[in-house]
């Protein structure tokens, strides 16, 4: 509760300093807030497992809300230092711009904190709202408009859903703490609409993480949006749903049945080889990318195959994922700005222009394929190993298949970078798309070298 707080609270100072015109030293000094409340956060983590703070059973504090929590802050980090550079023809909105993410990063701690259904429906609230307003912010661009719209109709949709859902739990519970949830649960007395609510917000959480088949608000959404708002939704709304989703399913049931575990399997494998198949085909980056978040989601979506095993392996793939995603869509932010479009053909010869940022998305790329030294390898075999352990082989066969696909558009992009003469000049880059996406990918090589260092918080 006190990083939820502390979150808040720097979101309305953001606001605040606005009025004082200190949009110069509002990118550090948010950055050194969010810092100081990261390290709140890994002392709570540094808490006995056994110990758990609740909050007017609102809020409980564990070992899982806390390392995802610190990892949300982490990517917040990232995301409000590329905010300077990206937003500076718009310094009289940039403490919005800031504050917005911010809000969207207490919504998300609170997804992954709640220990009431309440709690959980107005954290994705928080943060679909602030998604809404972050992907119509160009207001002059048709393509945002029309991302903003299709976004907010399509995540309203799954809201409703959820929503649906959390009353007919209710209706066959009469509690939305989701503790006293799971001791009625087993019951066989219970009604059948708590079944069907539990159906239902795994939709609506399905559409959250753009999981075939409700997939397909993404690469149009992930197109038109601002590119920073792009890398917002790929890396950290991604991993914040599917987290919110593991959470809720370990929270709610005592077990899954083997009906919904082949619902499972198939929603998987569709997701990767849709995934994959349709990056193929994309000439746009990010279009592209948004492809390829389709399919990782298939690959997250083996960890609940092992729902009471896997908690370390699906906080480590997500950190292995979005370290790589920010650090490509650092590079990707800056070689597209003021450009037209996101096509490919603005990469060619990058890796003689600008070979520090060439490298560094060649190895994040490198990472989301599952490329040895990268985390992302890594990450694959923890739930392979996981998955095998569950006796679902065939869909560890479609992850490799799939992987193995993922490496003909990832190299499409490398290959231009370093084999295509430069379509434009060499241009002065911003130190901050350095730090970042250097920053990023060292992590990303450092816990791939030394996975202990995140599979053990949990």
């Amino acid at each position: 509760m006190q990083t939820l707080i502390a979150i808040a609270a720097l979101g309305v100072f953001t606001l605040i300093a606005e009025i004082f015109n200190l949009r110069k030293a509002l990118v550090p000094v948010t950055i050194i807030g969010l810092l100081a409340i990261l390290g709140i956060s890994l002392n709570i983590w540094s808490y006995n497992s056994s110990i758990d703070t609740l909050y007017s059973s609102m809020i409980i504090v564990d070992k899982f809300s806390a390392a995802f929590s610190s990892l949300f802050i982490v990517l917040t980090i990232f995301l409000v230092a590329l905010s300077h550079d990206f937003y500076k023809e718009q310094q009289t909105k940039i403490s919005d711009f800031i504050a917005i993410k911010i809000f969207l990063l207490t919504g998300a701690i609170a997804m992954v904190s709640f220990s009431n259904l309440s709690m959980f429906f107005l954290g994705i609230e928080v943060l679909s709202i602030s998604l809404y307003i972050l992907a119509a912010s160009k207001r002059m661009d048709i393509k945002s408009n029309e991302a903003g719209m299709k976004y907010f109709l399509m995540g309203s949709f799954a809201s409703g859903i959820i929503l649906f859902g959390i009353c007919l739990i209710y209706g066959a519970t009469g509690s939305f703490n989701i503790a006293e949830i799971r001791e009625v649960s087993p019951g066989m007395a219970i009604p059948i609409w708590f079944p069907i609510g539990i159906t239902l917000m795994i939709i609506g959480m399905l559409f959250k993480i753009a999981a075939v088949p409700f997939h397909f608000w993404a690469p149009d959404v992930y197109e038109g949006s601002p590119a920073l708002t792009t890398a917002t939704m790929s890396t950290l709304a991604k991993v914040v749903a599917m987290a919110t989703l593991y959470k809720l399913l370990v929270g709610l049931t005592v077990g899954i049945t083997y009906n919904f575990e082949i619902i499972i399997v198939i929603v998987s494998i569709a997701s990767m080889t849709v995934g994959n198949i349709m990056a193929l085909r994309q000439k746009n980056v990010k279009r592209m990318l948004a492809f390829s978040g389709i399919s990782h989601a298939g690959f997250m979506l083996m960890a609940l195959l092992s729902l009471y095993t896997a908690a370390s392996t699906l906080l480590y793939y997500s950190a292995a994922y979005a370290f790589a995603g920010i650090a490509s869509f650092a590079v990707i932010i800056f070689v597209t700005k003021d450009k037209e479009n996101q096509d490919i053909i603005n990469f060619n010869g990058l890796g003689k222009s600008n070979p520090i940022l060439a490298t560094v998305l060649t190895a994040s790329l490198l990472s989301m394929a599952g490329i040895p030294i990268f985390s992302g390898f890594f990450a694959k075999l923890m739930l392979f190993t996981q998955t095998i352990n569950a006796k679902y082989l065939i869909v560890v066969i479609a992850g490799v298949i799939n992987s193995i696909i993922s490496v003909g558009y990832y190299f499409k992009l490398i290959i231009a970078m370093y084999t295509k003469e430069p379509t434009i000049e060499k241009q002065a880059t911003p130190i901050v798309y350095y730090i970042v996406g250097v920053t990023a990918i060292l992590l990303n090589i450092l816990i791939g070298l030394y996975p202990s260092l995140i599979s053990n918080l949990l």
